[in-house]
């Protein structure tokens, strides 16, 4: 009874944090439903936090344009059966997924993977070329292996992995953490051992690489 109460609280901060976003409360309460498209939802609700074609102002939130279909199914179903419970996907994904069919979390993957890719952020070019090293070549030393054997010579993603290129280098250094120091993302299980051996500034630097690459 607990456990229940507790999701339907968060499940309700979610929808009370997305209502305060819309200019009307009772489209929003209507997008929840199962017989909603993927697209309308997409464009009149995810794009508060996402924007309308997956690209995020904020660094809170990621860029969901260009990732894989794959991916996007995957980390849905993840909120949706509270695998993933990350803080910001406990606090924000969970109530929104609640009630998405198989259906609509296909057509949300489908409509974030056909959108253009974020456009790349300039960083230091210290820690750019710093994190490039790591990105290509791993770190030895640390038993650190390289990100480009999962995420594509471009970081473009693959399948499950995602697309890491322009995505914002304050969330990719939080996901990294989350990684290295706790299990709310056991589907990424992989990345706790890649993690492990990686310092503050090797996060930082990879997540500045990562943000500067051109689509």
């Amino acid at each position: 009874m607990k456990l229940r109460s507790a999701h339907l609280t968060h499940s309700m901060l979610a929808l009370v944090v997305l209502l305060a976003a819309c200019t009307s409360p009772e489209r929003s309460r209507s997008l929840l439903t199962t017989n909603v498209a993927a697209s309308t939802i997409a464009m009149q609700l995810c794009s508060n936090c996402h924007g309308m074609k997956g690209i995020s102002d904020s660094p809170n939130f990621p860029n969901l344009a260009a990732q894989p279909e794959a991916y996007l199914i995957s980390q849905l179903q993840g909120f949706r059966g509270h695998t993933r419970s990350d803080k910001d996907g406990y606090d924000y994904m969970w109530g929104i997924t609640a009630n998405l069919n198989d259906e609509q979390i296909a057509g949300l993957a489908r409509y974030y993977s056909e959108q253009a890719p974020a456009s790349r952020k300039p960083g230091s070019d210290t820690k750019v070329s710093a994190g490039k090293v790591i990105y290509e070549q791993g770190i030895a030393a640390q038993s650190v292996p390289a990100c480009i054997s999962c995420h594509g010579e471009h970081a473009e993603g693959n399948q499950t992995f995602p697309r890491l290129a322009g995505q914002h280098s304050e969330y990719l250094k939080k996901q990294l953490t989350v990684f290295q120091l706790t299990n709310q993302r056991p589907d990424g299980a992989v990345m706790k051992a890649i993690t492990h051996s990686l310092s503050p500034k090797d996060m930082e630097n990879i997540a500045d690489y990562l943000q500067s690459i051109s689509p």
